[in-house]
């Protein structure tokens, strides 16, 4: 597939982007200000994934918005330093809950505190649970041909590359506990230490007073709480590990990490994490933090309860185009991350990159497909909506791919799924979304004796009309019979300055024809169901409120 090129050199484009406001500009723009006051030859995006459940489209969010960020910033340097994007799980965590949506979870409950790389694998289908999760992960960002490198926790701390920041955390203790003492609960406070040994008895995760830090030996001491005896252990080749907040600034002092975002939520734990960094010698990553992603009640989405919607449910529904958008959209407000989001984002991707081509370059980098696609959008090529799509599958009952290519192919004459293999995955969808989503909330209304009137009207206009009528004069008769009580509308004029026809006789058409509550463009709707198809539909839905 053709690709639409920006028609400039990296230095024209730099400009066009140093005067943007689309919002990875402005994030990226604050990296190349932190290059001026220290500068280095690469710079490292770092996102973070907590294993202790399955991957949810928020993990994804964080990924897909960071890459966002990162080839903003090389646009704005000309692709002159190196980038690279890690990928960090902390799997080296113990397991403190059994998630609500794994099976076998009596297995879990007998591994808690366990390191998730120690945890058996529920699903039975890798060496630990961390690990299940980590390929659900990698797998995921794969598909969407993310460029990234994926790292352990357990590894990194296991082969020795943190213990030169450990030793570094042990040397200046005093100051990151006076950072996080403040910060505690007065009963937590009293035995807090950054320090969480692993048990060399029983490989458990220990929250345990530590009753001795040696910066000189690199070890700390605590008594084992089953035996009472006094254990002391290493801080380094993964013997200990942090608890998460020193630990997140270990990693960015260690490994110098540039940017990273993080919910909103978390903005007390960044501070925090900011000055631990600084404390151990570094500087703290650029970045900001997003609003979270609610279910439809409006509650946050969580790995733990599998509300919201799942990485793999989306994609049965829509393109992985039409999520990117949603990502791009508003990463500062507080956005509902259920299944009724789909059509509208996978409707507005199409209309976004259908207008691409139409606008100048210095609007092209505020539109969203540039930055899903890396400044590289795809040729639009979609002849119908999925809105479209959802309702001719809803009008027909046609539960099949070859009962829309029927209607598709005489809408558009030449366009086949091996001609349209884009639309052809959306017609997928589509039968998808119907099936578990508008099937069972179908619920026809009976029209008024005004309304029967019109239905009527509209009936006997469309039965004139020929077969291959256009969708902008079905849509002209559709509008002129509905220009009438109830549905005028005297505040908005029509073109020959008469009154206009409000939404709600639309609304209607599709309420009492269809059993739903909106639909796309009703003349665009009958050009591809067919007009006879549409007055055989009028004649039963009369027919049953009679």
């Amino acid at each position: 597939m053709s690709v639409i090129d920006l028609a400039a050199s990296p230095s024209d484009l730099r400009a066009l982007a140093e005067q943007s406001n689309a919002w990875p500009f402005e994030q990226a723009k604050a990296i190349v200000a932190r290059l001026k006051k220290n500068p280095k030859d690469e710079v490292l995006f770092e996102t973070g994934y907590g294993p202790s459940g399955l991957p949810h489209i928020g993990t994804f969010g964080e990924v897909a918005r960071t890459t966002m960020v990162r080839h903003a910033f090389r646009v704005l340097t000309e692709d002159k330093i190196k980038t690279r994007l890690l990928a960090f799980s902390d799997d080296m965590d113990g397991l403190r809950k059994v998630p609500d949506n794994v099976p076998n979870k009596e297995l879990l409950e007998k591994h808690l505190g366990m390191p998730l790389t120690k945890v058996p694998d529920p699903f039975g289908t890798h060496p630990s649970f961390g690990q299940h999760n980590n390929a659900r992960l990698r797998a995921f960002l794969d598909q969407f041909g993310f460029d990234y490198e994926f790292a352990s926790s357990t590894e990194y701390y296991t082969s020795g590359r943190f213990d030169a920041a450990l030793l570094r955390m042990l040397e200046r203790i005093e100051k990151v506990m006076a950072i996080m003492l403040p910060s505690l609960r007065e009963e937590r406070a009293a035995s807090y230490s950054p320090f969480l040994p692993i048990c060399p008895r029983t490989g458990l995760v220990l929250y345990v007073p530590v009753t001795a830090h040696d910066a000189k030996a690199g070890t700390i001491s605590y008594e084992d709480p089953e035996t009472k005896e006094r254990v002391t252990v290493p801080v380094t080749g993964g013997r200990c590990k942090l608890q998460w907040k020193p630990d997140w600034a270990m990693r960015w002092y260690a490994l110098g990490v540039d940017y990273e975002m993080a919910g909103k939520d978390l903005i007390d734990s960044v501070k925090l994490s900011a000055k631990i960094c600084a404390a151990l010698g570094g500087t703290p990553p650029e970045g900001f933090n997003y609003e979270l992603f609610l279910d439809e009640k409006g509650q946050k989405i969580s790995k733990s309860k599998g509300n919201g919607l799942t990485i793999d449910e989306w994609l049965r529904y829509a393109s992985p185009e039409s999520l990117s958008l949603f990502m791009y959209r508003e990463p500062k407000a507080a956005k509902r991350l259920y299944f009724d989001v789909i059509p509208r984002n996978v409707d507005d991707y199409q209309q976004f990159l259908d207008g691409f081509t139409r606008q100048e370059p210095r609007q092209q980098l505020q539109n969203p497909v540039w930055h899903i696609h890396s400044g590289k959008p795809p040729q639009a090529d979609m002849p119908v909506t999925f809105q479209l799509l959802l309702t001719l599958v809803s009008s027909s009952n046609a539960e099949n791919a070859e009962t829309l290519w029927g209607f598709i192919g005489r809408y558009r004459p030449g366009v086949t799924p091996e001609s349209h293999p884009k639309l052809d995955a959306m017609v997928g969808y589509a039968i998808n979304y119907y099936r578990d989503f508008v099937a069972p909330t179908k619920q026809f209304r009976e029209p008024t004796e005004a309304e029967r009137a019109a239905l009527q009207d509209l009936r006997d206009a469309l039965a004139n009309m020929p077969a291959n009528a256009t969708a902008e004069d079905i849509q002209n008769v559709v509008y002129e019979i509905g220009r009438r009580e109830p549905f005028l509308d005297m505040v908005k004029k029509g073109k020959d300055g008469r009154p206009g026809v409000s939404l709600d006789w639309f609304n209607m058409l599709y309420q009492v024809l269809l059993g739903q509550e909106k639909g796309p463009r009703f003349g665009s709707f009958v050009a591809v169901y067919g007009v006879q198809n549409a007055v055989n539909m009028i004649d039963g839905a009369l027919a049953r409120s009679s």
